[in-house]
Formats: C-alpha cells, structure tokens, sequence
C-alpha cells in the first residue's frame, strides 16, 4: 500500500458508513485518504456525506449500460483518481467478473451477517427467521460470487428474543460503524496476504474493545 492509502468509494445508500470511514480518517485512527465517492442513485446520501466532506463525488448513470459496461465506467473514475482500495458501502449492484478481476484482492465490501450465514439480501430478517442467537457483520475481499470473498474482520451481535427487524437491523449497523474503519485499518496496516480463503495480516493484530 501506499504511504497514505487512497480509497475509492461505492455506495448506493445513505453513507453511513461512509461517514463513520470519514470520521476516522479526520481523527487519524485510519491512515487513508477518500479519494473519490461515486454512487448509482443521485439523491444517494453518501454522495451528499462526501460532498459535506470536500470529497470528490460523483453520480454514474447506470442508464443504457450493461453491468460490464457500467462497471467499466465506475473503474475509469477510479483509476483517475488513483485509488488503491475500492471501499463498497451498500452498493446494492452485483460487480462484474472484470471488474473483481480488475482491482483483485483490493476491493473490499461489508455484510450484515457473519458468512457464510445468511448471504444475499436482507440478512437480518433470515437471522431472524433462522432462530440464531447471534448474528453479526462481515468485512470481506469480493471475489466474483456474491458475499463469499475471503474474510478480514468479523464482529458478532447478539440475536434478543424480543428483536424486530428494524431492532436487530440497528444493532448490526452500530456494529458495522465500529467495524468498517477498523477492518481497513487492519487491512492496511496489516500487510495482509490471501492463503487460501483466509486473510492473513503480518503486521499490526486488530483492537480489541
């Protein structure tokens, strides 16, 4: 990695993690730099968090193009911007195998669960239907199937019998805002290296709370 990393953003949602990032870069606890965010909704919060911010943001109009094309798009603004981490934060689209291929091994992505449980949409709703006791968020390398990457950095939270949706869904997100600044710390701070389906970092051991 380079001295200061340089990450790259996509979101499709309302940036809260974006944010959290944001914030730890501000503090210093997260040696990076957001270089660019980019975003497939135009009223996307996270485009309105970078741009309160100073960020560089961008909506990319997937209008008219297919995904390998529409990814091709979104790595043209990434490359400009000379990042060496792609961040996803609730980007709701499937990336292409060129595009996986393209940024190998640097593109990272957060899950509401702890993979391989409860992949795919709505995670919190399948814990809950599941009956677990805990549940959790996963930070993951993205590969090219979806929420299957190798893992970085996983946090756990607690399934309550008396969880709704929306409770279990905000307990998972507190856990997320803790969790995603300090899993690209690790990752960059780390020296990590895949072995397998394990991430295995040669330097700095993650923060215990």
């Amino acid at each position: 990695m380079a001295l200061t990393t340089r990450i790259g953003v996509i979101s499709s949602g309302r940036g809260e993690n974006l944010r959290h990032i944001l914030e730890s870069v501000r503090s210093g606890r997260l040696p990076a730099e957001v270089a660019v965010v980019l975003a497939d909704h135009p009223d996307a919060g996270a485009l309105r968090i970078a741009r309160d911010y100073g960020i560089e943001a961008h909506f990319v109009d997937p209008s008219g193009l297919d995904r390998a094309g529409y990814d091709g798009v979104l790595a043209e603004h990434l490359d400009r911007a000379g990042v060496d981490l792609v961040v996803l934060t609730g980007y709701m689209r499937v990336l292409s195998p060129e595009f996986v291929r393209r940024f190998r091994g640097r593109t990272i992505n957060i899950h509401p669960a702890l993979l391989p449980a409860f992949r795919g949409l709505d995670a919190f709703q399948q814990a809950l239907d599941y009956g677990v006791k805990v549940t959790g968020t996963t930070i993951h390398l993205v590969d090219e199937d979806v929420d299957h990457g190798p893992i970085i950095h996983q946090v756990p939270v607690e399934v309550r019998d008396d969880d709704t949706h929306e409770s279990l869904k905000a307990r998972i997100q507190e856990a997320e805002f803790r969790a995603y600044p300090e899993a690209l710390r690790l990752f960059i701070e780390g020296r990590p290296k895949v072995v397998g389906r394990r991430v295995v970092f040669e330097g700095r051991e993650v923060e215990r709370s």
